[in-house]
């Protein structure tokens, strides 16, 4: 009977026949857990509805953005009023100062900014600016930290210090990632050996402060203290890709946690992504003028896009940071999330499920493992098959966490106590049918 079609599956079968994979953008196709990915027709606050009218809890918030939930009026306003001046120009627009100078407001380590369209892009070109700037080509990065889809930050690790990356993607040649040192996250050991042996070549350190491509794992503050002061050492760059941390985490983002533990810390140049466009395509880079005055046409490192600065991506942006500075908004958000890490962690053990959680401000993670893992090798050993089912269970009672057990989590400033004790009792009933 026609009442009985699942429309998410018509749609998918029709996005596979034109889309590779039937999606624009991997993980969405939910190949890691299984199943029939969920086809979004509208949001709302902190829910969306499928094709099927089904209502979800948003764990995902368009993976970051989303940090006040769907269609935040005063959002939603800003967007309209720019969208009747025009979509785009090419030109400059007063409301790119305005949201540079939002940004610059709050990022001590930030004199200039320059805006892009994506986090890839944004990452993309402040490798280029750190090789520009230091006139070297090597660079060191982390196992599991994802920077964006650029040729050269899409490495695994090589067999060893001496020896650099390899690539993690067909259409990578090799001598594209020959300067890409990839390392163990939080080792610091490792990162002291490889300054030994390339420091003087390294143009950068770039790294995720809270990684959250391998779920939520954070940068020790012993580690991340190692990594200023050795690129300090040898003139390298630290590079800070904040682009899911940056705004989320705290206002100040994750580089404002690790100054408080850290006296004078600040990066070299910072990647922001996600909340800043309150989920426009849009997205910077930035650090201290003489740095930034590198990039063209002040300086020989050339970056550009039609698209940057879009009018109707930075009204929406600028519109999100200026809620989200309004007095005891991270307070509340952050609260909120360790009420949900707390209630999930409370509900595993009821029933002897190995688990373990994380989080900071409106980002959390968890692992189906007794403690927090430190790098991506150890992420890598959660139960799989155990992941999928919970992933399933969930959704099934509609809550939406990300479909692959290497991705963080996020809550939004809509999320309700209600909904919060809803999903922990969801949750209790899917890890008493998945315990051993």
């Amino acid at each position: 009977m026609t009442h009985n079609i699942d429309l998410n599956d018509t749609l998918f079968e029709r996005a596979k026949r034109v889309i590779p994979g039937g999606v624009n953008s991997p993980v969405r196709a939910f190949r890691a857990v299984g199943g029939t990915p969920r086809f979004v027709k509208r949001a709302q606050g902190a829910y969306f509805w499928d094709a099927n009218d089904k209502r979800y809890t948003d764990y995902i918030g368009s993976w970051g953005p989303m940090i006040l939930g769907h269609g935040h009026p005063a959002v939603v306003q800003a967007v309209q009023n720019a969208v009747l001046e025009g979509f785009s120009f090419g030109a400059p627009t007063e409301r790119e100062i305005e949201l540079a100078e939002e940004i610059l407001s709050v990022m001590p380590s930030m004199d200039m900014v320059r805006l892009v369209s994506s986090g890839t892009e944004a990452g993309m070109s402040a490798l280029r600016l750190a090789r520009g700037a230091t006139g070297r080509s090597k660079f060191i990065k982390f196992e599991g930290c994802y920077h964006g889809h650029a040729d050269a930050l899409l490495v695994k690790a090589g067999s060893g210090l001496a020896t650099f990356g390899n690539p993690t993607s067909a259409g990578v040649p090799p001598e594209v990632v020959q300067h890409t040192l990839v390392l163990e996250y939080n080792n610091v050991q490792q990162l002291e050996e490889a300054f030994a042996l390339h420091g003087k070549e390294l143009a950068c350190v770039m790294i995720e402060p809270i990684a959250g491509n391998m779920n939520f794992v954070r940068a020790s503050v012993p580690f991340m203290k190692r990594c200023r002061e050795l690129c300090t050492q040898y003139g390298s760059l630290l590079v800070f890709d904040e682009v899911m941390t940056g705004f989320r985490v705290a206002l100040g983002s994750a580089q404002s946690l690790y100054a408080q533990a850290i006296p004078g810390f600040i990066p070299d140049l910072t990647v922001l992504g996600k909340v800043i466009g309150g989920g426009m395509p849009l997205a910077a880079f930035g650090g201290p003028r003489a740095i930034m005055e590198q990039m063209a046409p002040l300086g020989p490192v050339y970056q550009a896009g039609t698209l940057s600065g879009n009018p109707v991506a930075t009204a929406c942006g600028l519109a999100t940071l200026r809620e989200i500075r309004k007095p005891g908004f991270y307070e509340g958000l952050a609260q909120k999330t360790r009420q949900l890490v707390t209630g999930l962690k409370a509900a595993a053990d009821e029933h002897g499920v190995a688990f373990s959680a994380d989080s900071e401000g409106g980002m959390f993670g968890f692992f189906l493992m007794s403690q927090l893992p430190q790098n991506y090798a150890t992420v890598m050993k959660t139960d799989n098959a155990k992941f999928n089912k919970l992933f399933h269970g969930l959704l099934d009672r509609g809550v939406y966490i990300a479909p692959a057990l290497y991705e963080a989590g996020f809550v939004s400033a809509s999320h309700t106590e209600a909904d919060i004790a809803n999903t922990v009792a969801v949750a209790r009933e899917v890890f008493a049918q998945i315990k051993d």
